[in-house]
């Protein structure tokens, strides 16, 4: 982890971190990102015994998923400033604080309005779990680290994910849910202490012939993100590929088996615990591979022009199959969300893209497209499945017709990143 780069923009090699404080940055930060994405899968072990108790309708448990996505986005362009001026460490610590607060309010809530407030708080809370470690990674990693951290940190996300399945499915009877979220609020105050304790102070970096701005006179503003033709470029696919693949991992897998494939909510729960296993298997060998495809001079882009077509695919097949699927359901679902990792290549691509003083407003920029993305893609489902129950179909059909409206506008967005201008990252 201590080699320079030849990126544009890089920074000296005393700014590396040290390969042994490396690991333990990356651990404090992934241990905070571990309990931010099991916050926000819970939703689907969950939501059986959300909508019984509050009577919810598919809307209503879209909005309630996706208001976690909601309050995640609208912090994302502040997020940005902050990081590049004040650093990761200081901002996630002040971010985690109403990641807690979140928690502890959803455990109190005793209506649906209730419950939606305390998850925007979650999302606003823990929006920094991701962006505040790969601003860090962008100075402190050199390029094919950065890329096995990306896919590591995500791997570890799907390990939170993977706690919300079955491991809430046990604890439910014990301890019940409201239990369940006091105790990830202590936790979350856990990892506070250890990011305090482990992550280094932010220094800011000197001009260089190839970063002549600094933070020092730069403005703060995202003119060079919005300008930039290779940011939208990616802009699309993140947003619905992206995006889509998160709100069906961590919502959609869930009523899919329930209501398509007639699954108890037991049986659904170990079914997610199949797919987000599937995604932190795939994510673990994402880090292991790229670093090597990274040194032979192979772009994501063009893995990700290769390998997102087979998640249209999967998604093709799920809408033919429909209840017919029966007990292959979480196996279709896991193909999905795995053949749509190619797409979170981008991400650590378009942090790269740019100079490590805009690193912190590029990442926050195309998080928020993601995570836009998620809150539509979750929020649009339960639309389009309450529309067509209204229309008459009955309820796998709905969901079919969900789905196959997501897949084309998946497909409509890979085309747009096929047919765009290739454009020379900066």
């Amino acid at each position: 982890m201590t080699t320079a780069t030849s990126i544009p923009g890089s920074l000296s090699q005393p700014e590396r971190l040290p390969r042994r404080m490396a690991v333990v940055v990356f651990l404090a930060f992934a241990l905070a990102y571990f309990f931010s994405a099991l916050v926000r899968a819970i939703t689907a072990t969950l939501s059986p015994t959300l909508t019984t108790e509050f009577n919810l309708s598919a809307q209503d448990l879209g909005l309630l998923a996706g208001g976690y996505f909601l309050g995640f986005s609208l912090t994302q362009l502040p997020l940005g400033r902050w990081l590049d001026k004040n650093g990761p460490k200081k901002v996630i610590l002040a971010f985690l604080t109403f990641a807690v607060l979140g928690c502890l309010a959803f455990a109190w809530a005793d209506s649906f309005q209730g419950l939606l407030a305390a998850r925007v708080l979650c999302g606003m809370g823990v929006s920094a779990c991701l962006m505040a470690p790969l601003t860090g990674y962008r100075r402190w990693f050199d390029t094919s680290t950065q890329l096995r951290a990306n896919s590591w940190m995500l791997m570890t996300g799907s390990l939170g994910m993977l706690a919300a399945t079955l491991p809430v499915q046990w604890l439910m009877p014990i301890w019940g849910w409201r239990a369940l979220f006091v105790m990830l609020g202590v936790m979350i105050a856990i990892a506070m202490l250890l990011i305090a304790l482990l992550v280094p102070v932010w220094q800011q970096p000197a001009a260089t012939a190839d970063a002549p701005t600094t933070p020092a006179d730069d403005d703060g503003s995202y003119r060079d993100i919005w300008r930039s033709p290779y940011f939208w470029r990616m802009a699309p696919i993140g947003f619905f590929s992206y995006g889509g693949m998160v709100a069906i991992q961590t919502l959609w897998a869930g009523p899919w088996m329930t209501q398509v494939a007639g699954w108890t909510a037991a049986q659904a729960a170990s079914g997610l615990f199949l797919i987000n296993l599937a995604m932190l298997v795939t994510f673990w060998l994402w880090g292991l591979i790229t670093p090597g495809l990274a040194r032979r001079g192979i772009p994501v882009e063009r893995l990700m022009a290769w390998g997102l077509p087979s998640s249209f695919v999967v998604i093709g097949a799920l809408v033919w199959a429909g209840p017919a699927i029966g007990s292959a359901a979480a196996v279709g679902m896991a193909m999905l969300c795995v053949s749509s990792t190619f797409v979170a290549l981008a991400q650590p691509a378009v942090g790269m893209a740019f100079a490590p003083h805009l690193a912190g407003r590029a990442l926050s920029a195309y998080n928020l497209v993601i995570f836009a993305g998620i809150f539509v893609v979750q929020w649009g489902i339960g639309l389009l499945v309450d529309a067509g129950r209204s229309l008459g179909l009955s309820n796998p059909q709905a969901y079919q017709m969900a789905l196959a409206c997501f897949g084309a506008s998946s497909v409509a967005s890979w085309v747009f990143f096929i047919v765009k201008k290739p454009a020379e990252r900066r």
